[in-house]
């Protein structure tokens, strides 16, 4: 499918900034018949409100309008990434140190495909997390297919297990 081009995605980058929002992460999916461009705003602390992505679709819409990256029409989307969002970048894998994540690597990858850990820290092109059985993986983020905060996963429960016990004594 269509990437849009570097200028494009730097003034969407703008343009969100000016709201007060962070552009979190554009796709283009769908078919060439029905193609939808998908923006994923957030804003630290507290998230997006719906007035926040009505006010960046209205404007993304015109300025998708004027560079045209799409042949006909598409559909333009303009979310929040969601609690259970995808880590996208490495300012991600800083910003959300602490919290439960779950990780599934590549086919090919040498070990656990699917790993549920907290976010440790970030060494270089490495995330560490912290799994529930106190092991501390390096995994490369060129190796994850995908990688998304679990805010309702094992390690969270385990976590609020243990923040319980805590408050009773």
């Amino acid at each position: 499918m269509t990437r849009l081009n570097d200028e494009l995605m730097a003034r969407l980058e703008r343009l969100a900034a000016a709201e007060g929002v962070e552009l979190v992460h554009v796709e283009v999916v769908g078919t060439a018949r029905k193609p939808v461009v998908r923006l994923f705003i957030d804003r630290e602390p507290g998230g997006v409100t719906l007035a926040d992505c009505e006010n960046v679709s209205r404007q993304a819409s015109a300025l998708l309008d004027a560079y045209d990256p799409i042949p006909g029409a598409f559909t333009l989307e303009v979310s929040s990434p969601g609690l259970d969002r995808k880590l996208y970048s490495q300012r991600d894998w800083v910003r959300f140190a602490g919290q439960p994540v779950r990780v599934r690597m590549r086919p090919g990858w040498k070990g656990a495909r699917t790993l549920d850990g907290v976010v440790v820290e970030l060494q270089g092109e490495m995330a560490v997390i912290e799994c529930l059985d106190g092991t501390r993986p390096c995994l490369p983020l060129n190796e994850m297919l995908e990688a998304r905060l679990a805010p309702f996963g094992p390690v969270a429960r385990a976590l609020a297990q243990q923040q319980g016990r805590k408050q009773k004594r």
